[in-house]
């Protein structure tokens, strides 16, 4: 982690560079994800059921898995901002996370469709969780750095942003 990249600088990083996507409503909810994962039909989109807090995100993480690329990045803020608030303390949200950002990336592409800003952003993120001392999730921090994200990524042949690396 860089020096002057304290926790709270990350989240206004990442809230900057997602802006655009986070304000409006994406094309799949999180709680729609869900409910695909267990094999549900998946609910259309409501104000009231879909705002996002802690509880929403804790309810329905296992939605990550099913978004696709505009709606993971509507909630990559949110599920970030969570997990460095969460840094100390290793949950299923994080895990989701943390595993959403390693390859092998998807068709179309998620982790290939965000912007150099929001890539910086997320591996800001990912060394916070790397290399903070309170973080109980380095080790997959490091591998989804290692795979997909760091210099000389073992998964990834595009070029990897270059301001926190």
């Amino acid at each position: 982690m860089n020096p002057g990249d304290d926790l709270t600088s990350i989240v206004a990083r990442v809230r900057a560079g997602f802006a655009q996507e986070a304000a409006g409503i994406p094309p799949m909810s999180l709680r729609a994800g869900n409910a695909i994962d267990s094999y549900e039909t998946a609910p259309a989109w409501s104000d009231t059921a879909d705002r996002l807090s802690d509880d929403y995100l804790e309810q329905h993480y296992w939605g990550i898995a099913h978004l696709d690329p505009l709606s993971f990045r509507h909630y990559l803020p949110a599920l970030i901002d969570y997990g460095l608030r969460h840094i100390h303390a290793g949950n299923n949200i994080v895990d989701a996370l943390l595993f959403a950002l390693r390859p092998p990336d998807r068709d179309p592409p998620r982790l290939g469709s965000l912007s150099s800003e929001q890539e910086a952003a997320v591996v800001a993120f990912l060394h916070a969780m790397a290399f903070n001392a309170a973080s109980v999730c380095a080790d997959d921090a490091m591998l989804a750095l290692e795979e997909w994200w760091g210099p000389g990524a073992r998964h990834r042949t595009a070029a990897i942003p270059s301001g926190d690396t």
